[in-house]
């Protein structure tokens, strides 16, 4: 291909008058250039390449989730899915029969690693544990065992042999139950159906039907109201707690009698313990959830 000329004005002082004369020259410019010297640089050699400077090198994280700003959690996280994808075709043994464990709460989780792991993350995690924990034990790999080994608390509970609860020399059974703020002892002895709460009856110490029916919903549910005496110590909280309180603490003292009763109270929900209790206020809102209402003027 033929360069192309372009015309380019040239200016001429004159000496005398020292007039610009402008004068028409034509020059020769290129305007393409041959192939090779178009190229920026000569080939790369490959095979004798410099040695790397340290100094023009960047600090790579080691962890994919560096920037995320809780990267240990969410490494974790990642890792358990990676085991559960890896050993999800292993044996299992039935949910009820997987050995029991006692995972680390939110709030101990949240010491552990330093960061703040929200609620429902963690709950993610829980839930991969227990599908994890319930490989079969003789198949369960050394690896896996290890990475569960962080989330459970130091302190097993369920390892913990309790003290068996028996009847006393003068036929009575004792137990606790505990409802939101008001814990209860409760005595139970066998009788023909007499109640005392703090030393009153039972319509005295609870105005509502319904409170007088919890507080002894375990003998009914059972059928042993006219055989057992119950005589309860509460505090704290209100009617409503304390009346739950003495339901759990009376299930318990009956299946110290009876403890082939277990399952009809367990049926009945006398046996778990409630933990339910009043949310918090929200600051900004008018109760626990409740927002103020909404005007537009």
């Amino acid at each position: 291909m033929a360069p192309k000329l372009f015309s380019r004005l040239t200016v001429l002082r004159c000496p005398q008058c020292h007039h610009c004369v402008p004068l028409q020259q034509k020059r020769n410019i290129q305007t393409s250039l041959p192939k090779q010297a178009s190229i920026a640089a000569p080939p790369l050699d490959l095979n004798n390449l410099p040695p790397p400077n340290p100094s023009h090198g960047r600090v790579v994280p080691a962890s994919p989730s560096y920037f995320t700003g809780r990267p240990d959690s969410t490494d974790n996280y990642l890792k358990l899915q990676a085991l559960l994808r890896r050993y999800q075709t292993l044996p299992v043994v039935p949910a009820g029969q997987a050995p029991r464990v006692a995972w680390r709460t939110v709030t101990q989780y949240r010491l552990l690693m330093g960061e703040p792991v929200k609620a429902a993350k963690y709950h993610r995690v829980i839930e991969i544990l227990q599908r994890l924990n319930r490989i079969h034990p003789t198949v369960m790999p050394p690896n896996l065992k290890e990475a569960m080994q962080i989330y459970k608390r130091d302190v097993d509970p369920y390892a913990v042999n309790k003290k068996p609860a028996v009847i006393d020399a003068d036929g009575k059974a004792y137990a606790v139950g505990r409802r939101k703020a008001s814990s209860a002892r409760v005595y139970l002895v066998q009788g023909e159906g007499r109640v005392l709460v703090n030393g009153k009856s039972l319509n005295t110490a609870f105005g509502r039907i319904h409170d007088r029916e919890s507080a002894l919903w375990a003998l009914k549910a059972t059928g042993r109201m006219d055989k057992y005496n119950v005589w309860a110590l509460v505090k704290g909280g209100g009617t409503t707690g304390q009346a739950e309180a003495i339901t759990l603490g009376a299930a318990r003292a009956l299946m110290i009698f009876e403890p082939a009763l277990k399952p009809a109270l367990r049926r009945a929900g006398c046996v778990t313990r409630d933990p339910r209790r009043v949310e918090r206020k929200k600051p900004g809102h008018v109760k626990a959830r409740k927002m103020p209402m909404w005007v537009k003027r």
